[in-house]
């Protein structure tokens, strides 16, 4: 039986206590880039807050580490 749970990005931008909804998040993605091979949870523009999560979320392989990994191939356009 698979208890894994499955988050959004929507579920993620509300984790961080950014704006949730589609269009907020385009427009994050629109405006937020990594570049090369720059760590997501290093980029200058989270809170201390939201970079601890961040980090947290794929060094402990969580459940929010898939979309966690989502977020930074969207980051990388």
């Amino acid at each position: 039986m698979d208890t894994s749970t499955h988050h959004t990005l929507n579920d993620l931008f509300a984790q961080l206590g950014l704006a949730s909804e589609d269009a907020a998040i385009d427009e994050f993605i629109a405006r937020h880039h990594l570049a090369g091979d720059q760590k997501l949870a290093k980029a200058p523009f989270w809170s201390d807050g939201q970079r601890e999560f961040l980090k947290e979320a794929i060094q402990d392989d969580s459940d929010w580490c898939e979309v966690v990994d989502e977020l930074d191939t969207l980051l990388r356009h």
